[in-house]
C-alpha cells in the first residue's frame, strides 16, 4: 500500500497485455470486410465471420469500426432475438406467400402519355415471393409481366412444391385479388392448405415475407440493372435465393443460415473455431493461428453477393 501511496497504481504488478485483446489484424479484418460489403452492419459482420470460424461478439466489432471512424451520429441499434409462439414448428408446414413490383431500366412509369401506363413490363416485373416461416428460406421466386392472375398463382406454387415434395399446412398472404378468388379458395381445399391473411403491423404476419422483399432489393435488384430478359433475371433472382440461403447469416435465426435450420444442418459457427490471441487459453478442437487473412469471393461473378473467407497467412 506505501508503494501505491508513493507511486500510484502504476508500481502495481500489471499484464504487459490483457489476455482478451484481440491482435490489430483482426481489427483489419473487419475494416476490410465493412469496406468491402458497406451495407453490412455490426451483428452480419460478427456472425459472417463466426461462419469462418472466427468468433466476435457484435459489440466488439462495433467499437472497433467506431475507432476506425469515429462519427457521433453513426450509432446502430442493438438487434435482439426474441422468441415468440408461432403456429409452425417445423419447416415447410407454414408458407408465407406475397407479390412485389420489380422497376426495370427504363424505370415504373412516366407521367406524361401516351406512355402514363400501369406498372406492367417493359417498366416493371412483378415477382411471386414464397418464404418458408420457420427456417425463413426462400423456396421460390417466379416473376410475371403483368399483374399474375390467381390461376398463374397457383400454378407457381404448384412448382414450388413439387420441387420441395409436399403442400404446406399453412399459407399466409396479404388480401390481394389473387386470394380472395373463389378458385384460391378451392385450390387450397383440394390441397388441404389453410389460407391466412396476416394481421398488418402485427409481429411475425406478413412482416416476414416483407422483410424479405426489402432484402432482395436492397441487396440485388437495386445493385443490378434489372433487365427486360426473363430468363436473365430469372437467373440473377436464382442465384440470390441460393447466397441467400447458404451464405447469409440470418440475425433472426441467431447466425445460422435458412438452409442450415431448413435441412438442420450443423452451422458453419459451429464446426470451426480459430482463436486468435495469442494470451487465451484454447479448448480442444480450437485451431490457433498467429496471422489471418480476409478472402472475399462472390458467387457467379457478382459483386453483390458475397462469400467470405478466413485463411492463415502465410
Amino acid at each position: 500500500m506505501r508503494r501505491v501511496d508513493e507511486e500510484g497504481e502504476r508500481a502495481l504488478v500489471q499484464l504487459g497485455e490483457p489476455v482478451n485483446r484481440f491482435p490489430d489484424y483482426v481489427r483489419c479484418l473487419i475494416r476490410q470486410l465493412k469496406a468491402l460489403c458497406p451495407t453490412m452492419g455490426k451483428v452480419r459482420i460478427a456472425q459472417t465471420l463466426a461462419r469462418a470460424g472466427l468468433h466476435l461478439s457484435a459489440t466488439t466489432v462495433g467499437r472497433v469500426l467506431r475507432e476506425a471512424s469515429p462519427a457521433p451520429d453513426d450509432v446502430e441499434m442493438p438487434v435482439t432475438i426474441c422468441s415468440r409462439r408461432v403456429t409452425a414448428r417445423n419447416p415447410g408446414d407454414l408458407w408465407h406467400i406475397d407479390l412485389t413490383a420489380v422497376p426495370t431500366g427504363t424505370g415504373f412509369w412516366v407521367p406524361w402519355l401516351p406512355f402514363a401506363l400501369p406498372q406492367r413490363w417493359p417498366f416493371c416485373w412483378w415477382v411471386l415471393v414464397v418464404v418458408d416461416h420457420v427456417s425463413r428460406a426462400v423456396l421460390g421466386l417466379e416473376i410475371y409481366r403483368n399483374v399474375p392472375t390467381s390461376e398463374e398463382v397457383q400454378s407457381s406454387i404448384d412448382h414450388v412444391a413439387h420441387r420441395f415434395g409436399r403442400h404446406p399446412r399453412h399459407v399466409i398472404t396479404d388480401k390481394g385479388s389473387q386470394v380472395r378468388a373463389m378458385s384460391w379458395r378451392r385450390y387450397c381445399r383440394a390441397r388441404g392448405i389453410r389460407p391466412r391473411f396476416g394481421a398488418v403491423g402485427r409481429h411475425g404476419n406478413i412482416a416476414i415475407v416483407e422483410r424479405f422483399i426489402r432484402a432482395m432489393k436492397d441487396e440485388c435488384t437495386v445493385r443490378i440493372l434489372v433487365p427486360l430478359a426473363d430468363d436473365v433475371l430469372r437467373r440473377e433472382l436464382a442465384l440470390y435465393a441460393v447466397w441467400y440461403n447458404e451464405h447469409r447469416p440470418s440475425q433472426a435465426l441467431g447466425g445460422y443460415t435458412p438452409r442450415e435450420v431448413y435441412e438442420t444442418l450443423v452451422p458453419a459457427s459451429g464446426r470451426l473455431r480459430i482463436e486468435s490471441r495469442p494470451g487465451w487459453p484454447a479448448n480442444d478442437g480450437t485451431d490457433r493461428v498467429k496471422g489471418l487473412r480476409l478472402v472475399v469471393g462472390f458467387l457467379e461473378g457478382r459483386e453483390h453477393l458475397p462469400v467470405v473467407e478466413l485463411r492463415e497467412a502465410a
